[in-house]
């Protein structure tokens, strides 16, 4: 584990098992996890409160990595991230990129299509369920924080 592939893949491990505290162990105190497409939150405690409610729903959690990379400290990752919920199975293709430094977590990035995700979360018209908010809510909250930064809506993507 003292690699940075190794820690990465020790992560996974802990998400796929729903032990989000070993998971979030594995995170430094300034570690910002950029869930591209919804939001970016900074420290293992707002990475806790993103990942447990949507985690706690799912029965089985599967990452199944099918390319990993890894050079020093940066590990990239081509994963099909799995979630069983209530109503069937939620299946989002994914990119991650990594920053490990002295056997934590600094940096975790994915990149995934937000529509894709959001289609197979409830049947239409019913609410995501809990932990997954709206991209409008993240939208709101990064032109809050920088009021001075221009977002512009998603095509296809109501607030």
């Amino acid at each position: 584990m003292n690699t940075a592939l190794g820690v990465v893949q020790t992560f996974i491990a802990a998400i796929e098992a729903k032990d989000i505290d070993a998971a979030v162990a594995l995170l430094s105190q300034t570690c910002e996890y950029d869930n591209v497409p919804m939001g970016k939150v900074v420290g293992p405690d707002a990475v806790r409160a993103t990942l447990g409610p949507f985690v706690a729903q799912c029965t089985t959690v599967e990452w199944v990595v099918f390319r990993e990379s890894a050079t020093n400290s940066t590990v990239f990752n081509e994963r099909l991230d799995r979630f069983h919920m209530p109503h069937g199975w939620v299946e989002i293709p994914v990119i991650g990129v990594w920053e490990v430094v002295d056997g934590l977590i600094t940096l975790w990035r994915d990149y995934f299509d937000l529509a894709t995700f959001r289609s197979q979360l409830t049947p239409a018209g019913s609410p995501p369920p809990e932990g997954v908010g709206t991209p409008g809510e993240h939208r709101s909250a990064a032109a809050k924080r920088s009021p001075n930064v221009t977002v512009a809506p998603i095509a296809g993507v109501t607030s």
